[in-house]
């Protein structure tokens, strides 16, 4: 609009005044030049009724700017945030493999902080999901009460419901801006026909009035396509689809991720106690000293009363047919006081003799066929 009125307003007014003095000696051709400047000053008093919408652009430019970084960096985020679950994650499962207790110490602190990230990126994330809600309820009103000092309420209404039965506010520019570039033209191309022939020299002049025109032309479609109200109606259906449908779904599956974050953390924090004291019980013992084997080796004692017939003695003391294995003596096991192989043997199987020792009988084996 800015382009036309300007092309109007001096390129065609430069023209059309050295054309006058060139064609000075027709009058008829005076009068169509001047017929000509009315147009276009015609033309640039409709396009000087259109609405400058220049601060409302810029708004919704920086507008959608600022919601760009804001939706990078909250991107960005929540990529660290999983990545920080998934190395907690790891951290348990290592310190209850290996049982560290630094590993869980570890992991009980990461995980303290994914906790309150996960309860207060899930309050975020509800708080965008409840405003969206309700921006989405009445999306046409908000517009309407946004735009209202800015913006007739006309314009906006024809560009929200894009309805048939809703008229264009800008046809009656457009009409006229087309009827008048329509008549410029039929009379410029009279002149190059009519006058050309006859004054040589305005060729130039002529040739750069129809140029202008023709751009100006162009410009005029490209107004009309811009002012219809389906190509803007269509891009705010599909705004208001990414935001009310995609967006909001996608919050909330936000807030259901943080949900469950905050579940499972909530449950590994208060299970962590738990598995410390279960490790505790059953801690693996320190390496002794090399130096104290002997002295951790618990001692054999036997205390088996041996038959009545058989004595032992011991430093001085005699253990007789009727004596008690209780008077001040070591009672041996029979088994050991028949031979030195048979003792040893008891001593290693805890009192019982070797396998191929015992008697076929005794082995549980069956008969012989």
């Amino acid at each position: 609009v800015a382009g036309t009125t300007l092309q109007m307003q001096v390129g065609l007014e430069q023209h059309l005044v050295r054309l006058n003095e060139l064609l000075a000696a027709r009058g008829d051709y005076v009068q169509t030049l001047k017929f000509m400047q009315q147009l276009a000053g015609s033309i640039v008093l409709q396009l000087s009724g259109l609405p400058v919408w220049q601060g409302t652009s810029t708004d919704l430019t920086a507008l959608a700017g600022d919601v760009a970084y804001v939706e990078y960096y909250r991107w960005l985020a929540y990529l660290f945030f999983f990545i920080l679950v998934l190395t907690v994650c790891l951290l348990a499962c290592l310190g209850l493999a290996k049982r560290s207790r630094c590993l869980l110490t570890t992991m009980l602190c990461c995980g303290l902080l994914t906790l309150i990230l996960s309860w207060a990126s899930m309050a975020v994330d509800t708080a965008a999901a409840v405003g969206t809600s309700d921006f989405c309820v009445a999306p046409d009103k908000f517009i309407m009460n946004q735009t209202e000092s800015d913006i007739s309420a006309e314009v906006v209404r024809y560009y929200l419901y894009c309805d048939q039965s809703l008229s264009n506010p800008f046809q009656q520019v457009l009409t006229v801006f087309q009827r008048s570039l329509t008549t410029m033209q039929i009379q410029i191309q009279g002149l190059i026909q009519f006058a050309l022939p006859l004054f040589p020299t305005a060729e130039k002049d002529l040739l750069g009035v129809q140029q202008l025109l023709n751009s100006s032309e162009t410009s005029l479609h490209q107004l009309t396509a811009m002012l219809d109200c389906r190509g803007l109606h269509k891009d705010y259906l599909d705004a208001l689809i990414g935001i009310c449908y995609d967006g909001v779904e996608g919050l909330l599956y936000l807030v259901l991720f943080s949900l469950l974050v905050a579940a499972s953390f909530s449950t590994i924090i208060c299970a962590t106690p738990r598995a410390w004291k279960h490790f505790a019980g059953r801690w693996p013992e320190q390496p002794a000293p090399p130096g104290a084997d002997h002295l951790q080796r618990p001692r054999l004692r036997v205390h088996v009363r041996p038959p009545p017939s058989e004595t032992l003695t011991l430093g001085s003391h005699r253990l007789g047919d009727g004596a008690s294995p209780h008077d001040g003596g070591l009672a041996v096991p029979p088994a050991l006081t028949r031979s030195p192989r048979s003792r040893n043997q008891a001593v290693l199987f805890g009192g019982n003799p070797r396998y191929e020792n015992v008697p076929l009988i005794g082995r549980g084996s069956p008969p012989p066929t």
